[in-house]
């Protein structure tokens, strides 16, 4: 992994006392609120044969849901949070495919290489593709957003519905027409500008249309917003767009709206490490060097179904004259590492790492309710350098990653 590196004066965090394996803190508040809506999102799917089918039909006449369905799948959704909207469409069309999409890492299972082959040769991935798709819509709300992505994993099985928790970049739809206050707008002809703010890490667009001058101020707003979700997708302009605002002429340097995630990603690069990650170093009087590894730029847009706060702490025995591990110690921190991330997948995240006076400690986010914990801690349990520790919390709004690393943001000038 690289990472971008900065020397700073850090301070360790120590937590010499914790009990091994101390499970998450009651918090009564959190607790409830992650009751409530469990138990919302398992009414919505307990009610979805109700109005699958009514939704199905919608989407292959093209007319509005009934209202009677509208208003029943609006209801069981804001009672997971009132900030969600919904729309329900066609699936998009299963991609191709090819070797570009293939795993082929020299360390690859063989077995798995043929299956990827194989699928590659089977037909009824085009035949057997969902034809409807549910989309939710959180907006702004990072609660909503978090929520949307428990309702989607927490979906069943359905062969002809696919769940997403939020509007995809859909850039197929960019070369579309639309209808708006009896204008037939065709999307091909848009081209928009894109300001940098690096010191708020915000982009502002704006787009243009030949007809704009034809459009009402609401309509060349709604105009402008629809562009701007189709090239980035909800979670990207949450993340990265400050203000949209329609043109009244082409832009002096035009752009197509399929470069602004082009766009998006450099921002990214300016503001975070190679990759995402930050490398930070110090040295502490008696203790020696520091070293942390802290992912940057993140939101919790980036790995929403992830609440569950996990820190470990794992000593090692083999140290240089800093303190720093060496030898085979490098290599074990190395082995755990690899091993938890493979039992983690997409149900878990590191965070940060910190490193000095002979112990690593670790900060994961793990999905609650994917069940991965308990192989997690598994994982740990033979680890030959000492004795691990192991502190859980449900932390929905990282308030514990966000202090641990507000001094490191701070002093990077983030």
């Amino acid at each position: 992994m690289r990472t971008g590196t900065a020397e700073v004066l850090v301070g360790f965090c120590e937590n010499r006392h914790m009990a091994l394996f101390r499970r998450r803190r009651s918090n009564d508040s959190t607790d409830s609120a992650a009751s409530a809506a469990t138990a919302a999102v398992t009414a919505f799917w307990d009610a979805w044969s109700s109005v699958r089918s009514a939704l199905a039909e919608s989407v292959d006449s093209d007319t509005p849901v009934p209202a009677e369905v509208s208003e029943k799948v609006t209801t069981l959704l804001r009672a997971i949070h009132p900030d969600l909207d919904w729309e329900v469409g066609k699936a998009p069309e299963p991609q191709s495919g090819g070797l570009d999409d293939m795993d082929l890492s020299t360390d690859i299972d063989p077995a798995k290489l043929l299956e990827q082959l194989a699928a590659l040769d089977d037909p009824s991935r085009f035949t057997n593709a969902p034809a409807y798709a549910m989309t939710l819509r959180p907006g702004a709300s990072e609660d909503a957003r978090v929520l949307s992505e428990r309702w989607s994993r927490s979906a069943p099985e359905d062969a002809q519905w696919i769940f997403r928790p939020v509007l995809p970049a859909d850039h197929d739809r960019l070369s579309t027409t639309v209808r708006w206050d009896d204008h037939e707008l065709d999307l091909s002809h848009v081209s928009v500008s894109m300001r940098v703010d690096q010191g708020n890490g915000r982009i502002d667009v704006g787009v243009y249309h030949p007809d704009n001058m034809f459009l009402s101020t609401e309509t060349r707003q709604a105009l402008a917003d629809h562009v701007t979700l189709l090239a980035l997708g909800e979670d990207e302009v949450v993340r990265w767009v400050g203000r949209v605002a329609p043109l009244d002429e082409r832009p002096l340097d035009p752009l197509s709206p399929t470069s602004m995630p082009a766009v998006a990603k450099q921002m990214g690069d300016l503001l975070g490490g190679t990759d995402g990650w930050v490398t930070l170093h110090g040295r502490l009087p008696l203790q020696g060097a520091v070293e942390i590894l802290l992912r940057h730029p993140v939101t919790r847009r980036d790995f929403p179904a992830l609440s569950l706060f996990v820190q470990v702490l794992a000593p090692y025995t083999h140290a240089d004259a800093d303190r720093l591990p060496q030898d085979t110690s490098t290599t074990a921190l190395a082995e755990l590492e690899a091993r938890i991330a493979g039992i983690l997948g997409d149900n878990g995240a590191l965070f940060m790492q910190q490193t000095g006076s002979g112990q690593r400690m670790y900060v994961y986010y793990l999905d609650p309710e994917s069940g991965v914990l308990p192989e997690f801690e598994t994982a740990l349990m033979d680890w030959p350098e000492g004795k691990i520790q192991l502190r859980t919390q449900l932390d929905p709004k990282w308030a514990q990653f966000d202090a641990a690393r507000r001094p490191y943001v701070r002093r990077l000038g983030r």
